[in-house]
């Protein structure tokens, strides 16, 4: 009887137990700590990334010392790649924080936390807060989101719109009353405006291609057809709304550059980056579904398991605008001639709310915990890899370059000790995480993206950048500390200017110019210039800086 008692008392004590964690797996507070986790930890730590982030923040340092906030400068030439709202919010940021990683990144982070916020809000209204918070949790934690959450680049921004206008959406879908349902609209268009303003036509084209495929397919319930679709989309007053956010700035560049930026942006950088491959970002038709576990681990299985129920998908409305709004992305990108990750991004929010809602149909172990663990005995065989590498290059006679051999030989210096430690410790984590039975596997998987965040931010991403990144960081301040005429040979590294402060034109040198330049590229210049003496100023892993002289 004693024992039977004793048995009773064990299960409910493992009830009240797992009814606990369940509570803290859903739990807001848990969700704004892996927020601060994954958006905000190591977001100063490591220099700028190069070409992006030196790209943008090279930008917005010219802007903050010219005084021009209309027209976007890169190296004293025009930069049309992207219109201006990223470079405001960067120099605000500078501003106040001052000018250093953290402020430039810091755009990005509180993008991303109000990305969180709006699908939060978004999925309590449609579904539960339970389910909200599941969701917010597998988007913050997912690998592509935390990356571009610390990137000083447009993404994190334009997908907080993109999300924004999306959501608006679905409400004014749930709506059918034109009293109430204005205001739906009117934000739709303030997010599409602030889109536009940040990337231009794509945070207009999927809000109009999704909802209208949306609309369509609810011809035959009383909220959807096409008659609310055009009652939206022709809202007189939310035209007003988008021209008087995203209007004024594009009128004052054309006033000041005439149609320079509109031919370069929307036929180069949008039109041309459809139809062909730009700075070799090529692709093919598969591409997306071979990065998309990729660009979603951990939670790539968790994302496989909704699957096998897609067909039922169909009849649920929320279900369907979802899948709409993720498929249409999807293969729009996928005929795109120049192909990146993150563009995909702009579908995957979605994703993240049907993981969510559909959690418990995650009941695979395999399937869960099979890709992070790849991700981890990759990050662990990496020293070895290296080692392959290089040895495959010399039995096959590979000629490496110049600044490839340093960059090796770096990284097997930082792929050190401690580090084979760290990222073996979390594989072993993994491991226990996948033989730990009594959770839910999705609440397993979220404990799974806090270690990868930890390992891949934490150890990883630091080591990769000391090999990359460092040696430019080192150059840009070298060259500032010796303030001389310096320009950039045959390479394109705008992170030297943005730590240089100073512009860095790319131009034929001259004697008593400093060079930077990309150290394969130290033959071609004494071939080049054979008329000047070139004195190493600095060098290590791929950059250096050469001192021009004239041979006496």
């Amino acid at each position: 009887m004693d024992s039977a008692t004793d048995s009773l008392k064990n299960v409910a004590a493992s009830g009240i137990a797992a009814g606990r964690f369940q509570r803290l797996m859903t739990s807001p507070w848990l969700l704004i700590l892996v927020v601060a986790l994954s958006f905000f930890w190591q977001l100063g730590a490591v220099p700028l990334y190069d070409l992006d982030e030196g790209a943008f923040t090279e930008a917005t340092r010219e802007m903050l010392t010219s005084g021009d906030y209309i027209t976007p400068h890169k190296d004293g030439e025009p930069r049309y790649d992207k219109p201006v709202l990223i470079y405001w919010l960067q120099a605000a940021s500078a501003e106040l924080f001052g000018f250093d990683e953290f402020a430039l990144r810091l755009p990005s982070a509180i993008a991303a936390t109000l990305w969180i916020a709006g699908l939060w809000f978004f999925v309590r209204r449609c579904l539960d807060a339970r389910t909200a918070t599941v969701a917010g949790l597998a988007m913050a934690l997912s690998l592509q989101v935390s990356l571009i959450a610390k990137a000083a680049v447009a993404d994190a921004v334009l997908n907080l719109f993109i999300a924004l206008a999306f959501f608006e959406i679905y409400r004014y879908f749930l709506d059918p009353d034109p009293k109430t349902n204005r205001g739906f609209v009117l934000r739709a268009y303030l997010w599409m405006g602030l889109g536009f303003l940040t990337k231009g036509p794509v945070a207009v084209f999927f809000p109009l291609v999704v909802s209208f495929l949306f609309f369509l397919s609810e011809m035959g319930h009383p909220n959807g057809g096409l008659r609310r679709w055009l009652r939206a989309v022709f809202s007189p007053l939310g035209w007003l709304v988008f021209l008087a956010v995203a209007v004024p700035w594009y009128l004052a560049i054309y006033l000041d550059d005439g149609d320079g930026f509109f031919r370069s942006f929307f036929l180069q950088h949008n039109l041309g980056r459809f139809d062909s491959a730009m700075q070799g970002h090529s692709g093919f038709p598969g591409y997306y579904l071979v990065m998309l576990p990729i660009i979603l681990l951990p939670f790539s299985g968790w994302f496989l398991s909704l699957l096998k129920d897609l067909r039922n998908a169909w009849s649920d409305p929320l279900d369907r605008f979802l899948w709409i709004w993720f498929l249409v992305v999807l293969l729009f990108f996928s005929f795109s001639g120049t192909q990146l990750p993150h563009y995909l991004l702009y579908g995957c929010t979605p994703l993240f709310i049907l993981m969510a809602r559909y959690r418990e149909r995650l009941t695979n172990r395999w399937l869960a915990f099979v890709p992070p663990m790849l991700l981890f005995a990759l990050m662990v065989a990496l020293p070895w890899l290296l080692e392959a590498f290089v040895y495959v290059a010399a039995r096959f006679d590979i000629t490496l370059k110049a600044h490839q051999v340093a960059m090796i030989g770096s990284g097997r210096f930082a792929l050190d000790f401690q580090y084979g430690v760290a990222v073996l410790a979390g594989l072993v984590a993994l491991l226990l995480l996948w033989g730990w039975s009594r959770p839910a596997l999705w609440a397993r998987l979220v404990l799974a993206g806090a270690i990868q965040t930890l390992v891949v931010f934490g150890v990883l991403v630091p080591r990769v950048f000391d090999v990359m990144q460092v040696p430019v960081k080192e150059a840009g301040l070298v060259a500032k500390t010796l303030d001389m005429p310096t320009v950039v040979y045959r390479t394109s590294m705008p992170s030297f200017s943005v730590y240089r402060d100073a512009v860095t034109p790319s131009r034929t040198p001259e004697a008593g110019d400093l060079v930077f330049l990309r150290v394969d590229k130290l033959d071609r210049l004494a071939r080049d210039l054979p008329g000047l003496n070139q004195t190493l100023v600095y060098r290590r892993g791929p950059v250096a800086l050469v001192m021009m002289e004239a041979i006496q």
